[in-house]
C-alpha cells in the first residue's frame, strides 16, 4: 500500500511540475477583418447608341444570376435611359449618362425590362 501511495504522490508531483510556469500558450495572429462587401453586382451596360440597338441595347441583354444577387446598370451612352420592369417590380427613373442603378433580386423568376424613353430597348434578368 505504501508503494502505491508513493507512486501516486510521485505522479501528482510530476504532473504539477509539468504544468508549471514554463508552459507558454501558442501565439495566435488575429485574423484580418473582412473587407467591405461590394454593393454593385452583376454589371449590365447601356452602350453608346443603345436606343438604336433594340434587343441588344443592354449588354448583356439576358443576365442569369442567383437569388439574392444585385444587378447594376451603367449608362455609358450619351443620352438618358431607364431600366424599368415590365411587371412594375422596379423603375430606375432617369439614368443620366455615366449614371448607375442597382436592383437586388431575392426571388427566383424571369424579370423582363425595358427603357421607358426608348421602349424598343429590352432585356431580361433570370434569377435561379
Amino acid at each position: 500500500m505504501r508503494s502505491v501511495r508513493l507512486a501516486l504522490t510521485s505522479l501528482v508531483l510530476l504532473s504539477a511540475v509539468a504544468c508549471g510556469s514554463s508552459y507558454s500558450s501558442p501565439s495566435t495572429t488575429p485574423s484580418p477583418a473582412p473587407g467591405p462587401v461590394a454593393t454593385a453586382g452583376t454589371p449590365v451596360t447601356i452602350p453608346v447608341n443603345a436606343s438604336t440597338l433594340t434587343s441588344t441595347a443592354f449588354a448583356p441583354d439576358a443576365v442569369d444570376v442567383t437569388a439574392g444577387a444585385t444587378v447594376t446598370w451603367t449608362n455609358t451612352d450619351g443620352v438618358a435611359h431607364t431600366s424599368t420592369s415590365d411587371a412594375g417590380v422596379w423603375d430606375s427613373g432617369i439614368v443620366q449618362p455615366g449614371g448607375q442603378f442597382s436592383v437586388s433580386f431575392p426571388t427566383a423568376g424571369t424579370y423582363r425590362y425595358h427603357c421607358l424613353i426608348h421602349p424598343g430597348m429590352v432585356g431580361t434578368v433570370v434569377v435561379h
